[in-house]
């Protein structure tokens, strides 16, 4: 650890761990008087060289009160509500006139007393220019609250660590890079006899110790004397319940905003101790993951298969036998590799979490675990590697590059042999598919392959049975517009109801394409997406069987001025909730990942039963495993419904329809169509509309007036105008997934986060010019698109 100690890893550390807000404005110098202006999120106090802040931030999971130095990083060194954060509405710190120094949530939550004063006094609460917010006794000066007694994850020049007055001050690490909570590091002074060490520990464990103090700035394990920094560590002992070190820096110079160094030692999230300033690693729980013992590490419990020399490496390659995770929100990377170590099937970790706040684990079996060259644009993972296994892995790769070599020149000369192979059973597959179009009667769809793959039950009728089922496809027994074609209503031979669409001649798929696209989509199987029955071709003309709806689509109940009152709470929520399942069966459960692209109210159809079905997925794309987001060179799709990625720049991925299903919530929240201008001054669609009431504090006029009897459902009904309006955020990373929109539409107790300034497309009506899967819409534009960023009025 004390060489560790002596090199510059030049880790580069992300310099925003927070996705804060516009820096806010200063409030009045340094000071907050009693009984004087609060301190709110728009707000901040500033010390007199400028050298230290003290605002409100906001992160992913809500907002905190801290203190940042100024130049150094954007990251907090104190955060006064570290383990409650500010999830709904906004934060205020007030001294008020009974002396209390309390922060307060708008939203709700209990407030949190920094400090109470009983006794008639003034008081004054000051940053000063250590980085140091406290408060004192106007007319005696004591000192009588200092923010240095509650350190959070750094230790600063003038802050006590150890035993204090029989309280145990140390410093504890975040939960991760971007959340304050208290994670699983902490570093501390050990005063016991015989000891008088420092230690970190992990979940109150020990795992390194510094050794013996023996000079200012040396340990037996640990060297303080930096590049440009010298720490000096004192040793104060007080009585028996006063044992602490402190912290001095030869270059602390607090004289001027532009000095170079800030000499604070930060503990990270992953239980590394840095100088802020040089970024300098003074030590890492990296160097003890494991069996060894050197340089104070402490050996870690652990099962027999864990022997000595064994410990994590970070590699590139794969895993390829297999996975679980653990999505509890309160695992660290930290909690990960230690759950890892004590389970022998477990052969590493991924490096990052499997929640969308970095927390959670994603542990993989050993055993499974090729090293690839990073060249090979694999992903890193924390290995367990034996002791001595590193040394062997070139010549390891050695041999692995060699077969591959030859694997892929006998790959090459199959492939060639092959392809006559191929041409000549493509043309027999083709003529066996035109024959089988026909026949008058429905045949089995596994005729349609030879993979012996029965499953999907797909028939294949002949165009003559068509003709008869629409009645020559009749203009009485048309049902609407769909993606690329009309949708008729039918009836077969034996009586059951279908709807045929009839797919444009335009498409240059050939049968054997068709076919296999077919199958896939026959193999969906959810209740909340529509069945394909079957398929006829005639000639160029391309036809689809589909299972039939009576109700129709949702449009035309929820924008019908009679019908819509059909529509209860209930069967909204149960529509909504249906929607969500379907949706991420696509995007995780089904046998790929496939991206609708073209959500919206009248491709939902219902039953008789008002149950939601997914329809028309001639706009379909379908992702490989391995894929997040894709581009397409024109977008397609409904203006209004598309998210502005996706409608600017063409990149699709599961979060498009995520944008797409918060849109169709708020149409069903509120009865709206989108589109169609609120009358306000200036007119807005129902994106602003709905960003507009949220802002003020009013969500609950968004909901469709028939819907006034449903008092009983407001909580259910606010969760969902939130949940819609977090999935229409304008970065995609700041949507939820569909799992996350599930979880949090059903369960009460899952805390939503506030919404973002949502993106929303700007469209000037015209007529449809062939970017959107419905031909009657009239607000659609391929050209006309402008993103606008929205904010409070």
């Amino acid at each position: 650890m004390a060489a560790a100690a002596q090199r510059n890893l030049s880790i580069l550390v992300p310099t925003v761990l927070l996705l804060f807000s516009i820096p806010p404005s200063s409030l009045a110098a340094n000071t907050l008087t009693q009984g004087g202006p609060v301190l709110n999120s728009s707000a901040s106090l500033v010390s007199p060289n400028g050298l230290f802040t003290l605002g409100f931030r906001r992160s992913a999971v809500g907002s905190y009160l801290g203190i940042w130095y100024i130049n150094a990083t954007s990251s907090f060194f104190w955060v006064a509500n570290r383990d409650s954060a500010i999830r709904d509405g906004s934060g205020s710190l007030a001294l008020d006139q009974n002396g209390t120094l309390r922060l307060t949530y708008s939203g709700g939550g209990a407030a949190v007393n920094l400090y109470s004063d009983s006794r008639q006094r003034r008081l004054i609460a000051t940053l000063d220019d250590t980085g140091n917010f406290a408060v004192s006794d106007v007319d005696s000066g004591d000192l009588l609250w200092q923010s240095f007694d509650s350190p959070t994850n750094a230790w600063f020049p003038g802050m006590k660590l150890g035993l204090v007055g029989g309280e145990n001050r140390k410093v504890t690490s975040w939960l991760t890079e971007s959340i304050p909570a208290a994670g699983a590091f902490t570093l501390e002074w050990d005063p016991t006899a015989g000891k008088e060490e420092l230690v970190m520990k992990h979940r109150g464990v020990t795992f390194w110790t510094s050794g013996k103090q023996l000079t200012p700035n040396r340990f037996t394990n640990l060297d303080l004397r930096l590049q440009r920094v010298n720490y000096n560590v004192s040793r104060v002992v007080a009585g028996p319940n006063s044992d602490y070190l402190t912290l001095r820096a030869s270059t602390n110079d607090y004289s001027s905003a532009n000095q170079l160094s800030f000499t604070v030692v930060r503990l990270r999230y992953d239980g590394v101790a840095e100088d802020v300033s040089t970024r300098i690693v003074i030590l890492q729980s990296e160097d003890c993951h494991g069996n060894g013992t050197e340089n104070g590490c402490r050996r870690w419990d652990g099962p027999d298969c864990r022997r000595s020399g064994d410990g994590f490496q970070i590699l590139w390659g794969t895993f390829s036998l297999g996975q679980w995770v653990d999505e509890n929100s309160n695992l660290s990377i930290s909690d990960c590799k230690e759950q890892c170590w004590r389970n022998c099937e477990c052969g590493g970790i991924s490096l990052d979490g499997v929640n969308r706040n970095g927390t959670g684990c994603r542990y993989f079996r050993s055993g499974g675990f090729v090293q690839l060259p990073n060249q090979a644009g694999e992903d890193r993972y924390h290995v367990i590697v034996a002791g001595g296994r590193q040394a062997d892995t070139s010549n390891a790769s050695r041999i692995k590059w060699i077969a591959v070599s030859v694997t892929a020149a006998v790959a090459m000369l199959i492939f060639t042999l092959s392809i006559f192979w191929y041409q000549r059973r493509r043309k027999l597959r083709e003529r066996l598919l035109a024959e089988l179009m026909a026949t008058n009667a429905p045949s089995d769809g596994d005729e349609m392959g030879d993979d012996g793959d029965q499953s999907h039950n797909l028939k294949i009728y002949s165009a003559a049975s068509i003709m008869i089922a629409t009645d020559s496809f009749s203009p009485q027994n048309k049902l609407g517009e769909g993606g690329f074609g009309p949708v008729y209503k039918g009836k077969l031979s034996k009586g059951r109801e279908v709807a045929v669409k009839r797919l444009s001649k335009l498409s240059d798929q050939g049968l054997v394409e068709f076919r296999n696209e077919l199958v896939l989509i026959a193999k969906l199987q959810h209740r909340n997406l529509v069945k394909l029955l079957g398929c006829c071709i005639h000639g160029e003309e391309k036809m689809l069987v589909y299972e039939y709806m009576p109700n129709k689509s949702l449009d035309s109940f929820i924008f019908d001025e009679t019908k819509r009152v059909q529509l209860d709470w209930n069967k909204r929520f149960n529509i909504i909730e249906g929607i969500a399942q379907g949706l991420l069966y696509l995007h995780k459960y089904s046998r790929v990942t496939i991206i609708h692209r073209d959500l919206k109210v009248s491709n939902i159809l219902l039953d008789e039963n008002l149950n939601p079905k997914i329809s028309d997925f001639g706009m379909a794309r379908i992702f490989k495993t391995n894929t997040s987001e894709a581009n397409t060179a024109k977008p397609v799709g409904t203006y209004g419904y598309m998210s502005p990625e996706y409608a600017i720049k063409g990149t699709f991925s599961t979060k498009s329809d995520v944008f797409s299903f918060g849109v169709m919530l708020l149409e069903i929240v509120s009865g709206k169509k989108n589109y169609n201008l609120i009358p306000l001054d200036p007119p807005i669609d129902l994106v602003e509309y709905a960003w507009k009431l949220w802002k003020e504090g009013s969500p609950l006029k968004l909901m469709d007036p028939t819907m006034e009897g449903s008092n009983n459902y407001k909580d259910q009904i606010l969760r969902c105008i939130n949940v819609g309006l977090l999935c229409i955020e304008y970065n995609t990373y700041d949507r939820p997934e569909m799992s996350e929109v599930i979880s949090m539409l059903t369960s009460n107790v899952v805390q939503l986060p506030m919404p973002e300034q949502p993106g929303f497309i700007m469209t000037r009506p015209r007529n449809h010019e062939g970017s959107s899967s419905t031909s009657a819409s009239k607000f659609c534009s391929s050209n006309e698109v402008t993103i606008t960023m929205m904010v409070a009025r």
